[in-house]
């Protein structure tokens, strides 16, 4: 399997899906244990849930795991949020804190790894930013996550629906970090928060430079809010998915509707 999938638009939003994946390379799934194998900590059915909200949108999805590498972590093995608990650059524990390997990688496997899959990944995804960047003078990076709305192990309490990450404020315009925000708060029957426990990935950080013409932003979607249960088999929910898909639409179009206003050329 290709490590990337990458679908072209001609529009200014990029989407980035960097835990849909669920591709183990054979020797990757013969050292994780019983609890590894579950894969608990995937971004269930994200690319269903933004799949042809806008058309001629850019998608990069990476197809492997986040067991594999994380495409959201620093190569350089950084911490994103230094001093709570969080996974790592390949992770040791599940988001609950329990292990899910027979064999760790060593550190060589983990070098492989990150020039096979998330080398691969961020390549694709800067190549597909600067091509958009190139048709409009602006890009526009939406990084898609979802994640289960309760894990005492990484937060207190339950998540909002909505989880806007922009760095503070740094990764992006503050046109498009209020209409996000803005829209979300809006959005019925839905609850929303701004830089709260997700700030943004590495990912938004490190592609986030509103002054070069590239935006991020970063949402994590709690995943009660478009599956059956939390639990597996990870259910897809079209009752609920379908309201949230029309704000997540909505959220799209305004973003493209912005980009002419961000100094590109469209």
């Amino acid at each position: 399997m290709t490590p990337v999938t990458i679908s072209q638009g001609s529009g200014p939003i990029v989407l980035g899906l960097p835990h849909t994946g669920t591709y183990l390379p054979d020797e990757v799934a013969q050292k994780l244990n019983l609890n590894g194998r579950k894969l608990a900590d995937t971004d269930w059915h994200i690319d269903q849930l933004y799949e042809g909200l806008l058309p001629d949108t850019t998608t990069v999805t990476a197809n492997f795991h986040r067991y594999v590498i994380d495409a959201n972590r620093d190569p350089s093995g950084n911490s994103l949020y230094p001093g709570q608990n969080t996974t790592t650059l390949v992770p040791l524990t599940d988001f609950d804190g329990r292990d899910i390997w027979d064999v760790a990688p060593t550190t060589a496997e983990i070098g492989l790894r990150c020039e096979a899959f998330h080398a691969a990944y961020h390549a694709a995804l800067a190549e597909e930013l600067d091509r958009v960047r190139g048709l409009h003078g602006v890009a526009i990076l939406y990084d898609c996550h979802s994640i289960r709305s309760s894990i005492p192990f990484l937060f207190d309490g339950v998540l909002p629906d909505f989880n806007i990450g922009t760095n503070v404020g740094a990764t992006c315009a503050p046109a498009i970090e209020s209409a996000v925000t803005e829209i979300c708060a809006q959005a019925e029957g839905y609850t929303s928060t701004l830089n709260g426990r997700f700030k943004g990935g590495w990912t938004t950080r490190h592609y986030g430079r509103p002054q070069d013409g590239i935006h991020a932003i970063q949402m994590e979607l709690a995943q009660s809010a478009y599956l059956t249960t939390e639990a597996a088999p990870w259910t897809y929910d079209r009752t609920k998915a379908e309201p949230l898909r029309a704000q997540l639409a909505k959220i799209l179009t305004t973003l493209a509707d912005l980009a002419p206003t961000l100094g590109g050329t469209t």
